[in-house]
């Protein structure tokens, strides 16, 4: 019987080495994962000349964000850094990875480096994560869904990096997890809820197992929770992209649940219902925070909010880091959202499937049905009763020009083929 057991013990001992030896997860093959490798698009020669790479001696993490802005936007930012201003507070390297939404993955800096992602963080007690974790961005906006995708593009990632570090689920978390803030407006002590990046972040959809059922500097004592955040990660309920607030300002959607720890920043723009459009550190001497008007949009990452005063009527144009994200929010995909080409061509949300490569010079506009064809028998007066002359009633001629009801100098003369959207 002793030399069975002794034998069942080895048997046991050879499986538990072979185990250890495999990867932690397999759930892509082979194939999948260097058909993806092939395709990554390497940008490390974009970083900027001052960023000083350091070698990470662990790496504890996974840590995921999504990069509040559009893909140009989001590789300038991470390879060169912010720019506020005229002065360039930081020289990049603020990821490893960016994920487009159409899937497309880009190589910013090698896995090996630290890459000064997560800012102020704390996991378990430990500080600093940037030091322990490699970080990925995914191109958009927490308020706005994740697209299929990127799903799929993040998860053979991270399959990949979990199989290279020896990691678990577990160890892939949100920069929402992690990022914690000093004691401010809304908060007396250190606090979760300092970044609001990647709290849509579906961890089944990357094929993820679950991480800890609670905050663990929360539960010690360590920091406050963020109710919004702990609702959404540790409580009883299931919280999808879908239900996550937008990016206006509502009675329960303030100015820091949007925003985090940027709603006072330079770069985070307020652009209020009357048109008036002002920076996040003028709001406190100009209106003050308890004065923010309902429907007040909350805009991230504009380094320059003249580009945005151009866009005060209801056409805006994509251009300078303006996404479609940036107009619409969570409606830029629906099909009162219509885009016009700069060189012709018009689709609604709901036709368009690569959001990356919408063209510098598109035209948007949110909240409208049509387009309604002008012709002898039915007039813009019978299409658009008597709103037909009021700026937001728009006309589309065929020499591809937008122009509002009230720009229209003759109406009586209007080329065969005018169309005419209204607000919805």
């Amino acid at each position: 019987m002793s030399n069975y057991l002794r034998s069942i013990g080895f048997l046991l001992t050879i499986a538990l080495l072979l185990l250890q030896a495999l990867p932690v997860h397999a759930r892509y093959s082979k194939i999948e994962r260097r058909a993806f490798q092939k395709t990554i698009i390497d940008k490390q020669r974009q970083l900027h000349p001052r960023f000083k790479k350091i070698t990470r001696k662990e790496t504890k993490h996974i840590i995921v964000h999504t990069s509040e802005a559009g893909l140009k936007t989001t590789l300038k930012l991470v390879s060169k850094g912010k720019l506020v201003r005229g002065h360039r507070p930081t020289y990049g390297g603020h990821a490893n990875y960016v994920i487009a939404r159409d899937g497309r993955t880009y190589r910013i800096l090698d896995k090996k480096y630290e890459a000064d992602h997560a800012g102020l963080s704390m996991w378990k007690g430990e500080t600093d994560i940037s030091k322990v974790s490699i970080g990925i961005e995914l191109v958009g906006y927490h308020y706005t869904g994740i697209t299929g995708k990127q799903y799929r593009s993040i998860g053979i990632l991270i399959d990949i990096l979990q199989d290279v570090y020896h990691l678990d689920d577990s160890a892939v978390l949100t920069h929402s997890q992690v990022a914690y803030g000093r004691p401010n407006r809304w908060f007396k002590k250190k606090h979760r809820g300092r970044k609001r990046c990647a709290k849509n972040f579906d961890r089944a959809k990357a094929e993820l197992g679950p991480t800890l059922t609670f905050d663990p500097d929360v539960k010690t004592g360590r920091l406050t929770a963020d109710p919004e955040l702990a609702a959404i990660y540790y409580g009883h309920r299931l919280v999808t992209a879908s239900r996550f607030p937008s990016n206006i300002i509502t009675k329960s959607n303030a100015a820091w649940t949007i925003a985090g720890e940027d709603y006072n920043s330079p770069t985070t723009l307020y652009q209020f219902p009357d048109g008036r459009i002002i920076p996040g550190d003028q709001i406190d001497k100009r209106d003050g925070w308890n004065r923010i008007p309902r429907k007040t949009i909350v805009l991230l990452n504009q380094e320059n909010y003249q580009n945005l005063k151009k866009n005060s009527g209801p056409v805006k144009i994509i251009s300078n880091g303006l996404t479609a994200w940036t107009f619409a929010g969570r409606d830029y995909k629906k099909m009162t959202t219509f885009y016009f080409f700069p060189q012709g061509g018009m689709k609604n949300g709901r036709q368009i499937s690569d959001w990356d490569d919408l063209p510098s010079e598109t035209k948007v506009i949110v909240g409208y049905s049509g387009p309604y064809k002008v012709t002898p028998r039915r007039p813009p007066l019978k299409i658009a009763g008597m709103r037909y002359k009021k700026e937001s009633t728009l006309y589309y001629f065929p020499n591809k020009k937008l122009i509002p009801g009230d720009q229209v100098k003759d109406f009586k003369r209007l080329p065969r083929g005018v169309l005419i959207f209204l607000p919805s």
